[in-house]
This record gives C-alpha cells, structure tokens and sequence, in this order.
C-alpha cells in the first residue's frame, strides 16, 4: 500500500481532505433548488462514499511499499478491528444525516459550522484521550493543540450570535436546525477516534486494532452501507421538513441528480482517504484537527457563493469576520502544535 511519511506532505492532505468535507455539501445544495429532499439526496450520496473507498483499496491500498496490501490486509482481519472501523461508519452516519438535514433546514453557514465545530473540537479531544491510553503518547505541544480548540470554541459562539443578528433582521433560522446542528456534532466526533482504534500502530500512531488504514476505511464505508437504509429509511417516513418521501420519489429523479449525490460522496470519502493516509505522519489527534476544519471552507461556500447572510447589517458581517478569524487561527495554533 501506499502511505506518507513526510510531514509537510501529511499536512497538505490533511488541507486536501478539510476542502473535500467542507465542500461536499455544496451538492446537497445544488439539487435541494430542484426540490430534492436530502432524504433522497442522501441514497445517491451513500454510493459514492462506499465506491471511492472501494477504489482506493483497490488501487493507493494494493499498491506501493508499505505494509500489506489490500487483500493480504482482509486474509488476516480481525473481528474486533472490523468491529471498530464499521461502528465509526455508523457512527459517522448517523451524525451526517442529522448535520445534513439540519443544513437543509438551516443552510451551510450556520448548519456546519454549529454541527461540523462541535464534532471537531470534540473528535479532537477524543483522539487524544485514545492516543494517549494506547502505547504510544502525545509527543506535540498539548497546551498549543487546546488553545486552538479554545479559539474554535469562540468561533461557534460568534457561530450563534450571527444566527441571533440574522434573526433579529427578520431571517429567521428554526430553532430545529439548530438542535439538529448540535446533536450532528455530539455524535460525529467519535467516528474518527474508532475507525483509527481498528488500525494497526504499526501504520498509525494511536492505532490498536490489526488493519491498514485503507482497509479501515473500507469497513468505514461498510458501516455507512449496512446503517442508511436504517436511518436514512425513518428520516423517509419522518422529515424535519415538508412531506414524507418514498422511494417512487428517488426513482423519478433524472440521471444528472443522482450523479450529483454520487459526486458528494465521492468528495468526502476522497478527503477521508487522504486523511488517513497521512494520520501516520501527523498523528490522528492533528489529522483530524486539521481535516476537520471543514466549518471555515462550509462557511465561506455558505457566506460567499450561496449567499445565505445576504442583506444582513454590518455588525452580523463582523461577527462572521470574527468567526472565520478564530477558526484559521485555531486551524494555525494546531497545525504548529505538533
């Protein structure tokens, strides 16, 4: 397989997968204008995470001089790494329906960076506790790494006083998206932290389990697979918003929107596999610090291409000044923490 073991080359495929997940959701976007429930959107999304994962172990996971290759890696997997790589795909699964329904009721602006913030800080803190309980510690600066989560902190509060500048203009965001945005982030802050649990430390710092990371990742994307029809099938029968959807709907969609969802998914786990190829030479607490600095790219898609602060007073414009600040200085301080 292949894997990166140069430090700046890890950090700039962490960049990689931070673009790629702040920027998959801008085609949930695109199809929710023709009236494209995220229910539906979801399904197409699911078979572009499994496919890329599926690729890549086919290809980054069989070839190169690491370790073992893809199917050497299956031969000798472990129940109990298996386990951990596929619970972090449910996990993730269903933190991301919540997230995207709450972007559907609330936009990027505020959906991601309340949901994807709170997942963030949390996924870190998280991976740090699994990295310091395994066999090998924390070796960067740990002081440096929570000051960047403090500023991340400040960044989603200025988050919530932007949505109560834009209320008060008469744009007001249901309080559901809200709600939705925070129980997305309490849940996926752990899928990282378990999926990294069923890699084998040999490839990954903080790893436990018995599997390379691509081979993780594909048990990752089976967890995703095996759950959507679970939550995905009661988001159906119960929407945040507007009618009940069936599957007679999905199948009326036309060729050019199921590719959209595809493509969404193809995004992401593009930006997953990046991730994990470099966790070896960043280790996991600064890969998912980094990668999950999606709010700052959501935000700007949010902000400056969909539009959806227009008309607001200059004192909410600050705000998201401030907002966006805070994160690239969090981004910075952790990057330069390890």
């Amino acid at each position: 397989m292949f894997l990166v073991h140069n430090y700046i080359v890890a950090i700039l495929l962490c960049i990689l997968c931070m673009v790629c997940w702040g920027s998959w959701a801008n085609t949930q976007k695109m199809v929710q204008a023709k009236n494209w429930g995220f229910e539906l959107f979801y399904w197409d999304l699911t078979w572009g995470l499994f496919l890329t994962a599926l690729i890549a172990a086919l290809t980054f996971g069989s070839f190169g001089n690491d370790g073992r290759t893809f199917f050497e890696d299956l031969s000798q997997a472990t129940c109990n790494s298996i386990f951990f790589a596929v619970l972090g795909g449910i996990i993730w699964n269903l933190g991301t329906l919540l997230l995207t329904a709450a972007m559907a009721v609330a936009g990027m602006s505020i959906g991601f960076p309340i949901g994807g913030g709170l997942a963030w800080i949390g996924g870190i803190i998280f991976n740090f506790i699994l990295v310091e309980f395994s066999d090998s510690h924390y070796t960067g600066n740990v002081s440096s790494l929570f000051i960047g989560v403090i500023c991340i902190v400040a960044a989603i509060i200025l988050s919530g006083l932007a949505y109560k500048q834009l209320s008060s203009r008469g744009k007001t965001t249901p309080l559901k998206g809200i709600l939705l945005s925070i129980c997305a982030g309490l849940v996926i802050m752990f899928f990282y932290g378990l999926v990294v649990k069923s890699l084998d430390s040999s490839y990954v710092s903080g790893g436990s389990g018995s599997l390379t990371p691509y081979t993780g990742v594909f048990f990752f994307s089976i967890g995703i697979l095996i759950s959507t029809p679970i939550f995905n099938g009661l988001a159906m029968r119960y929407p945040v918003e507007g009618k009940k959807v069936t599957w007679k709907d999905y199948c009326k969609g036309n060729m050019r929107t199921h590719l959209i969802g595809v493509l969404g998914g193809i995004i992401w786990m593009s930006g997953m596999v990046a991730s994990f190829m470099a966790a070896g030479a960043a280790n996991p607490a600064i890969s998912y610090a980094l990668s999950n600095a999606a709010p700052v790219v959501a935000m700007l898609w949010g902000v400056f291409v969909w539009k959806e602060f227009n008309g607001a007073s200059k004192k909410t414009k600050g705000i998201l000044c401030g907002m966006f600040s805070l994160f690239v200085i969090g981004l910075i301080i952790i990057t330069l923490s390890n």
